[in-house]
């Protein structure tokens, strides 16, 4: 008896289909299982703006003043000479956080962790000598150390009374406000494109494509589009 057997062209042409199956798919499954890192990412910030809420109420509704942690952690301040001017690495509010979120891995997205931003001076924050706790979110509103607190920074302010502050800031990064909704508090790390100190090798690279995920200072987070990072 003889046994049929596959031709050489049936296998060939059963290879091409998969691998054209294969081309089509690859892409949809990368894009869902980033858009499942983003979803968890702002999850990440809603919990983290919990537990900020909760840290206001305990403290008589003003934000921490941790100027002291932003010189005293590891690396210190800005241990960089590019881009940003400031250092809005927010690993103070991991230590002064601590008590309300207990997982220090909330203060990672899971898009930046082993990706090329990962470990960059600018991201990556220790908050422990031995380096098994760390950020790689930014608080713009908490990047200045100079005794007199600036209008733009929110240190030891009341949400609204940081409101007022910001809107006679006219800082064109933060707009003006109408209220705590319209202020970042966290926001994934960006590189825009379009300033010229920001080094080539990141410039326009983001933790996600198109844009970032931030937290606003009523609690909520979202996405916004930035048409300044790579889409």
């Amino acid at each position: 008896m003889r046994t049929r057997g596959f031709t050489l062209i049936e296998l060939l042409v059963v290879i091409a289909i998969i691998a054209i199956l294969a081309a089509i798919l690859f892409p949809v499954f990368a894009r869902a299982k980033e858009a499942a890192k983003r979803t968890t990412c702002l999850s990440n910030m809603r919990q983290i703006g919990i537990g900020f809420m909760l840290y206001l109420g305990d403290e008589d509704d003003r934000c921490p003043d941790r100027r002291d942690l932003k010189t005293s952690l590891p690396d210190g301040y800005r241990p960089w000479t590019v881009w940003p001017p400031s250092d809005p690495r927010a690993g103070w509010a991991d230590v002064v956080l601590g008590a309300y979120l207990h997982s220090n891995a909330l203060w990672s997205c899971p898009s930046v962790l082993g990706g090329a931003l990962a470990d960059l001076p600018q991201v990556r924050q220790d908050t422990s000598l031995d380096r098994r706790t760390s950020t790689r979110y930014w608080m713009w509103r908490f990047d200045q150390t100079t005794d007199a607190i600036p209008l733009d920074n929110m240190w030891g302010k009341t949400p609204d009374g940081a409101v007022l502050d910001l809107q006679a800031a006219h800082n064109p990064q933060a707009g003006f406000p109408q209220g705590t909704a319209d202020v970042e508090l966290l926001v994934d790390p960006y590189f825009p494109k379009t300033i010229p100190t920001v080094p080539a090798a990141i410039k326009g690279k983001a933790v996600h494509q198109g844009g970032r995920n931030r937290l606003l200072l009523d609690g909520h987070a979202k996405f916004l589009v930035d048409a300044r990072t790579n889409s």
